[in-house]
């Protein structure tokens, strides 16, 4: 307080407070009068006051150089992510929440417009104050960026390419059942419900197990070259009761038959880059062999009474391994990546070549001539879609329908043959044990009755 031009210093504090500040005043005193007595502690005092000056010094530039290599990174992220979005590999992992700028917002800041400057000496550093917010993309980035997004194969044309120069190794085992019901009226009817001849009424039931193993080698990244190898295991029985034969009793017929079934190369060819939310297109072309042993090989049982008054059942007495045609198949896969699914899918259309002079054995009437046989081409369409489940496991679910020919005998369609339609459900699942090694496992469920009731596929491919 100013008072008549003498400055009067206004106590703050009470009587106790002035006794407790008196001690610390008066120690205040003799400190410095001691020093200013004593050179030696005056020294001291003076040093200990430069290395704590020398310590803010050295502070200041540490942060400041802190500072500019924030600044340096923030550039150095700035220009990758624009380097990423040009080429167009960032977009899906962008939108997946991967990028670094969408987890840390002040990364889209302009580093040019941050010109903080040096602290003081001994005053903390507003940068070194912010927390530092450690970012990681969400999800895993393939190997390779050109190839598709993986999800668990349900067909058999899988979509993902093999990198360039990689060879995969895939062992496969497949087991199918059906079962089949029949009734074949052989004879004349005289008057309406009055059959004269036989009625034969069949179960059929085949068990069907493949194992194969494929290799797949990448040419280029965008084109693979695979080749599969199948071994056929079949079992079939066959029920039936010929009504008006004169027994009453079910007959039992079982056949069998394994063997190397039908060799099989496949080409596939990535036609463009795709992307986020753009579609990719793989073309392929597979050509199957006849190596197995095909229908006409075998020998078949008579068809009317020929050994011991028994009735033939114009059934084979040993199952083929093969289709008994060469075939060609070309399709186009496409897949769609629309986070967090894929969408995929394959359209196709497999001919089959005719055969020229085609023969088979039967049982006790010898060798009979059949002439041109072929079999009918099949158009087959699939779609499906594929969750990511975690970076290991993810599941697939689609419907596969196939539209099947009749078979032609000389140019003309057998009287015996008509067109059919195959739908199956297909659920698989996928499992990454590591970087080498993938579980897939596929159920088919037939949707029509054509198709087999139940197909289990497991397969197990191995990059090496």
């Amino acid at each position: 307080m100013v008072r008549n031009g003498r400055v009067i210093q206004a106590r703050t504090c009470a009587g106790a407070l002035a006794l407790v500040a008196l001690p610390l005043w008066s120690g205040t005193c003799l400190a410095q009068s001691a020093a200013a007595t004593d050179p030696v502690l005056r020294e001291k005092i003076d040093a200990q006051g430069r290395r704590i000056d020398e310590m803010r010094s050295r502070m200041a530039e540490q942060l400041a150089q802190l500072e500019q290599m924030k600044r340096e990174l923030a550039v150095q992220e700035r220009q990758y992510n624009d380097l990423r979005q040009a080429v167009g590999i960032g977009a899906l992992e962008q939108a997946r929440g991967g990028s670094a700028a969408l987890a840390d917002p002040r990364a889209q800041a302009d580093p040019a417009q941050e010109t903080p400057s040096a602290p003081p000496p001994g005053a903390p550093s507003p940068g070194a104050a912010a927390p530092v917010v450690a970012t990681q993309p969400v999800g895993r980035r393939p190997e390779q960026d050109e190839r598709p997004p993986e999800v668990a194969p349900i067909f058999d044309q899988p979509g993902v390419l093999t990198p360039r120069g990689r060879l995969i190794v895939e062992p496969s085992y497949q087991y199918g059942y059906s079962s089949s019901d029949r009734v074949a009226l052989v004879g004349y009817t005289v008057i309406p419900a009055i059959l004269i001849g036989l009625v034969d009424v069949r179960q059929v039931k085949t068990t069907t197990q493949t194992g194969a193993v494929a290799f797949r080698y990448g040419l280029t990244n965008r084109m693979e070259v695979e080749v599969r190898i199948p071994y056929v295991d079949t079992h079939t029985d066959t029920i039936s009761r010929e009504i008006f034969t004169g027994t009453a009793q079910d007959r039992l017929f079982t056949t069998s038959g394994k063997g190397l079934g039908d060799i099989e190369a496949t080409l596939r060819y990535q036609i463009n880059d795709g992307g986020a939310d753009k579609p990719y297109y793989i073309g392929w072309f597979r050509a199957k062999s006849r190596t197995g042993r095909d229908p006409f090989e075998v020998t078949s049982d008579c068809v009317t009474r020929c050994v011991e008054n028994l009735t033939g059942t114009g059934l084979p007495l040993r199952n083929p391994t093969g289709s008994g045609f060469y075939s060609a198949q070309l399709g186009v896969t496409w897949l769609y990546p629309s986070d967090p699914v894929v969408f995929f899918g394959n359209l196709s259309y497999l001919h089959n070549f005719e055969r020229k002079n085609v023969s088979r054995n039967v049982l006790a009437a010898g060798k009979q001539f059949l002439g041109d046989i072929k079999a009918g081409d099949i158009a087959d369409i699939s779609i499906g879609m594929g969750l990511s489940l975690n970076e290991k496991a993810s599941i697939s679910i689609g419907y596969d329908q196939a539209f099947v020919a009749r078979t032609t005998q000389n140019g003309h369609p057998l009287a015996a043959s008509a067109r059919s339609t195959l739908g199956s459900l297909l659920i698989g699942g996928s499992y990454r044990f590591n970087d080498k090694e993938t579980l897939n496992v596929t159920l088919g469920v037939g949707i029509t009755r054509d198709t087999p009731d139940t197909t289990v596929t497991v397969r197990l491919p191995i990059t090496l």
